[in-house]
């Protein structure tokens, strides 16, 4: 149980020893969340992993996050990893998941920033770094 004191940012954070102990809780920046994805998807050895800026090019979100798994049991592990790891770590969930990896496109919409993964030939058809070439690659992980 975690009891928030009102008008900051300040939690007191219950523990298995029955003690209280008191944690900053701020939430994450676009970037950090977005970083934190690049990390979650490489963990599980998603492929061509990039991150682009959307600001100047899209009202819609801040960040993309693209990455390829092998196959339609990598994407799914991919994915599962992405949104377990930022509601345990972060407290955060995506707004949205779309798609399925049977499909070969799935979806994670974390608001600020949206994460596409595909399997190699949706990700070529779609050709989002194409699509939107404006926008600036902040990492690239092959």
């Amino acid at each position: 149980m975690d009891i928030t004191h009102p008008g900051t940012d300040t939690k007191l954070c219950y523990n298995e020893s029955y003690r209280y102990s008191v944690q900053e809780v701020r939430p994450l920046e676009p970037i950090e969340l977005a970083r934190i994805i690049v990390d979650l998807a490489s963990d599980k050895k998603g492929e061509n992993v990039i991150l682009m800026d959307m600001r100047q090019v899209s009202p819609v979100t801040d960040f993309f996050v693209i990455v390829s798994g092998t196959s339609e049991r990598q994407l799914k592990a991919i994915v599962e990893h992405i949104a377990l790891e930022t509601k345990q770590q972060h407290n955060i969930r995506p707004w949205r998941m779309d798609g399925q990896a049977s499909g070969g496109w799935v979806l994670l919409d974390f608001g600020d920033v949206v994460v596409h993964a595909f399997l190699p030939e949706r990700r070529s058809y779609y050709d989002f770094e194409g699509l939107w070439r404006e926008a600036p690659v902040m990492v690239r992980i092959q």
